[in-house]
């Protein structure tokens, strides 16, 4: 019951982080210490992904790397803080998802543990009883061998005496 209300609950949450993404993305083009931020952030992004680029297709790499004009860099910077915050929920979504999966694996091994052991135990009470019966059919053994088959179970003749007894033997 409670995994379909989890997933639906990542689901809605997903769905409500694009929303607030682009909220972020707004708001940080208007704060003007927060705008200065991300465009110097935004430009170190540029000039990295460049080089990246350049030495992926051989180009030269000590050329000079014009940077954005500012409303330029404030999109990119505010496109990839959307991407981040978005990929921050979701990332945490999985995590959420796979801990609380691993708690109940682990749940669901504790109680095979459990059974395991309480299949041990009922096989030990069961070679216990077989002990106890083995010793049980020893004596019978041991008394059957001392006075006979009648002598073990007490076989007499209602209508008999002790001394009739002994004339038939």
């Amino acid at each position: 019951m409670i995994l379909p209300v989890v997933k639906l609950g990542a689901l809605a949450l997903k769905t409500i982080c694009k929303p607030i993404a682009n909220r972020l993305k707004k708001e940080a083009g208007l704060h003007p210490k927060f705008r200065q931020c991300i465009i110097n952030f935004a430009q170190a992004n540029h000039r990295f992904s460049t080089n990246v680029q350049r030495r992926i297709y051989g180009y030269a790499t000590d050329v000079a790397i014009r940077p954005l004009n500012e409303e330029k860099a404030v999109q990119a910077a505010a496109d990839l803080l959307g991407e981040l915050f978005v990929f921050t929920v979701a990332g945490t979504a999985i995590i959420f998802e796979v801990q609380r999966s691993s708690r109940s694996e682990a749940r669901k091994e504790e109680l095979r543990r459990q059974e395991l052991e309480a299949m041990k135990q009922r096989d030990d009470d069961i070679a216990r009883e077989i002990e106890i019966l083995k010793q049980k059919i020893e004596n019978l053994e041991e008394l059957s061998k001392g006075r006979g088959l009648t002598g073990l179970f007490h076989f007499r003749h209602p209508h008999t005496t002790e001394g009739e007894n002994v004339k038939h033997s």
